[in-house]
């Protein structure tokens, strides 16, 4: 039993030091500075070295080879554990088996078409191809304001003589998984009239819209959104020769939108001037199925893999729906010169890579471009997802809040404000139904209920309650913050 116990977990082994056939005749382990790590350019911990002694004890280990050979029996026996209890997980949910797969999205993908029983159309006009790829953006990422400092009865050094005001670091639950969970378009794709009302067009309507418009953004919405503009489109910044996805105030021409999105813009205050083309086709929650599945057994996961993983299946639909086949390259193994300076004066020659002085790999464009992946349903899902984020800044947190909130920082699914408020997590309260606050602890100082575990949408704190004390953002993606733990 004792020797059992003792391999349940990772092994220890000198692999820097294991360089000769003759270091396998060795009849004890090296000293502890030899399991030193190159690679990671690490020194194992004395309770490391101590496991790797125990277990030459245990099974009476003679020499180097020994050991060598129960760490590979052990090594593998615990990877084949966790892929069998991977293939497990897998034939469990959705009947099929991932060792037939060559990648997760793969694997997600066959699940969600298993799963839903979905035919989904092809795009086959050229024209409607290009409008759908001008309409993909990716999530918003930005800093709009740089510094912020909270000052609330919760924290230590708190000062009543200044107002209480508090930083939110907000995230909604699985904000694509929430997106895909709604209407998507399937099939049926034709241009229709330009002579269309966005705004009578029900978001549950089985026919829905991606359009190609000319918008205004009216001055006098200009401070009001200067946090969050509406309409992010990518553009090249001022100093900068890669195009970013930026939020304006600028007018938009030509801006392809999906109509559920046009719909809230214009309910916040932009203005449609025209409309040049109307892609209309078939909707409905087709994906709802297998994203209900996925996080249904992700709230009942046991484990961080299990929540990992549904999550990541989920996510790897999404991908797949995105997939650029302009980035596809044929690759080429060369050995010989003369064969590599043919392919690289080729047309279609696009980079290499070199491996060593006598094997090149060589890259190129696909010659024949087939555009066969469904990348409506990523370009609607994009969209969609960020009227959620809009319609809870704009018409939740800014409705009740309206001078004494702003947005410090962004990034997809996430939003930091700064709220000049007497209680915020009294304010939750009135508005419980919108927040996910089970991993709040249970009771908290607050006397939050938990509710809404996971659900789809919902606003999480991400600080499960411990206070921002500070925010510091220099641009996207950098930014830092002090955090005190008041639990």
């Amino acid at each position: 039993m004792v020797r059992t116990s003792i391999l349940l977990r990772k092994g220890v082994y000198p692999y820097d030091y294991m360089d000769s056939i003759e270091k396998y005749s060795e009849t004890s382990l090296p000293s502890q500075e030899e399991f030193y790590n190159r690679l990671n350019k690490q020194h194992i911990t004395n309770e490391d070295y101590k496991h790797a002694c125990d277990v030459w004890t245990a099974f009476n280990i003679q020499n180097m080879k020994e050991y060598t050979m129960l760490y590979n029996e052990t090594d593998v026996l615990l990877l084949a554990d966790v892929m069998e209890n991977f293939r497990d997980v897998c034939l469990n949910t959705y009947k099929l088996d991932p060792a037939w797969y060559f990648t997760a999205p793969g694997l997600a993908w066959n699940a969600m078409l298993k799963i839903t029983k979905v035919e989904l159309s092809l795009l086959t006009d050229i024209d409607m191809v290009l409008m759908v790829e001008k309409g993909i953006r990716g999530g918003i990422s930005q800093c709009s304001h740089r510094y912020a400092k909270a000052n609330n009865p919760y924290m230590k050094d708190y000062d009543k003589s200044k107002p209480n005001n508090y930083l939110m670091y907000l995230d909604a639950n699985n904000l694509y998984g929430w997106a895909m969970s709604v209407k998507l378009p399937y099939a049926n794709f034709q241009w229709s009239s330009t002579d269309i009302d966005v705004m009578k067009v029900s978001d549950d309507s089985p026919t829905g819209y991606i359009l190609e418009v000319d918008l205004e953004y009216p001055e006098e919405l200009h401070d009001v959104h200067s946090d969050l503009p509406l309409a992010p489109e990518r553009k090249v910044p001022p100093g900068s020769k890669m195009a970013k996805l930026l939020t304006t105030l600028y007018s938009k021409e030509k801006y392809v939108v999906h109509y559920k999105n046009l719909k809230l813009y214009l309910s916040l205050g932009m203005k449609l001037k025209h409309v040049h083309r109307v892609l209309s086709f078939s909707q409905s929650n087709w994906l709802q199925p297998y994203i209900n599945l996925n996080t249904m057994e992700r709230t009942k996961a046991k484990n961080d893999f299990e929540k990992d993983f549904f999550k990541l299946m989920n996510n790897s639909v999404f991908g797949k729906t995105m997939e650029n086949m302009r980035n596809r390259v044929d690759i080429r193994l060369g050995t010989k010169s003369k064969l590599v300076e043919r392919w690289v004066s080729k047309p279609n020659f696009k980079s290499r890579t070199i491996f060593t002085e006598n094997l090149v790999a060589v890259h190129f464009s696909k010659k024949k471009l087939l555009l066969n992946k469904p990348i409506y349903v990523g370009m609607s899902i994009l969209d969609i997802s960020k009227t959620l984020m809009y319609d809870f800044h704009y018409n939740v947190m800014k409705e009740k809040y309206g001078s004494n909130i702003k947005m410090v920082y962004t990034d997809t699914d996430s939003l930091i404000y700064d709220i000049t408020t007497k209680n915020f997590y009294e304010d939750m309260k009135h508005i419980i139904g919108l927040f996910d606050t089970s991993d709040y602890p249970n009771p908290n100082q607050y006397g939050l209920p938990h509710v809404n575990k996971k659900v789809l949408g919902k606003m999480k704190d991400e600080l499960n309650g411990r206070i921002m004390r500070e925010f510091v953002g220099l641009r996207s993606k950098m930014y830092a913050s002090n955090i005190e733990d008041n639990h």
